[in-house]
């Protein structure tokens, strides 16, 4: 099975970062990726998404706009189910508090350990890493 993933970043750069560190397992039809460069286009994706479902939401923090935290409490209102993790490049005991009490499965500082990524990530949809 097939896990889409939503990565919501407003720097362009990092749909591709996210591929090359993905591709294998993208290449195996592990994750299937969407990229939303704002809070408000991640969540037209959410509400007008065809099936599969998105099962997991990785979403950068400070963007103009929406912020990140904004669209972590909206997802977990309205997709409960959706697992979030939050990426910031302003790691802080705060914002990483605030996170998980908002209902973050896990919250990632940049540069992204992408070895651990994929860990939670797995742990997260219940598969091998």
């Amino acid at each position: 099975m097939t896990t889409r993933v939503l990565m919501v970043d407003d720097e362009i750069d990092a749909q591709e970062l996210f591929r090359q560190n993905f591709r294998r397992e993208i290449r195996k039809g592990v994750y299937d990726f969407d990229f939303a460069q704002s809070g408000q286009e991640a969540l037209d994706i959410l509400r007008n998404g065809t099936p599969p479902e998105i099962l997991v939401l990785l979403s950068d923090i400070n963007m103009p706009g929406m912020s990140g935290m904004d669209l972590l409490a909206e997802v977990r209102k309205t997709w409960p189910r959706v697992g979030v993790f939050m990426i910031t490049a302003y790691g802080d005991p705060a914002t990483e508090s605030e996170a998980k009490a908002l209902g973050a499965a896990s919250f990632f500082a940049k540069p992204i350990d992408f070895p651990k990524l994929k860990e939670d990530l797995a742990r997260a949809i219940g598969v091998p890493a």
